[in-house]
């Protein structure tokens, strides 16, 4: 996975507002490039590696946070992992990538994905509380047209 990631640095993904109100435009870098490229292309979940301490980042980063050492070992985790902490949303909020309200109620989550140390957040497919727990295996589900940004993963849902 590093030679792939180190032959493709050369794509740096960029990210627009698309049709919200506040236009923005960014370079998404050596890291997150390759980990929306993995979303976009593949319909896995990249994660980095520290070579020193073997902590594995998701979403990656640049140094490790334990041993400040540079990272550039890419581990493919999947799609599945599980929940590690989660709240169910149930008061509405202004989507900041579509300027309207979210629908509620909307199950927030932190995955912890097979492999790694650390979690990503992302929502859960299941708003009743009394049907999710903490530790359930989830799986991410990738949206047919995928253009490179954490939204190509539609949700996760309960395996």
């Amino acid at each position: 996975m590093k030679d792939q990631a180190a032959n493709r640095q050369d794509e740096l993904l960029e990210i627009s507002s698309g049709k919200a109100e506040h236009v923005y435009y960014w370079h998404c870098g050596h890291y997150i490039s390759p980990f929306f490229m993995g979303l976009r292309d593949k319909k896995t979940i990249l994660g980095i590696r520290c070579s020193h301490c073997g902590r594995v980042y998701v979403p990656p980063r640049e140094v490790c946070g334990r041993c400040f050492k540079t990272m550039h070992d890419w581990v493919d985790l999947g799609s599945e992992g599980s929940i590690y902490a989660f709240t169910v949303v149930k008061l509405p909020y202004i989507d900041p990538n579509t300027g309207k309200p979210i629908k509620v109620p909307r199950t927030d989550i932190y995955v912890k994905l097979d492999g790694a140390d650390t979690c990503l957040m992302h929502w859960l497919d299941e708003s009743d509380e009394t049907k999710i727990t903490v530790g359930a295996r989830v799986r991410a589900v990738f949206k047919e047209q995928r253009r490179g940004t954490i939204h190509d993963i539609e949700c996760f849902t309960q395996i």
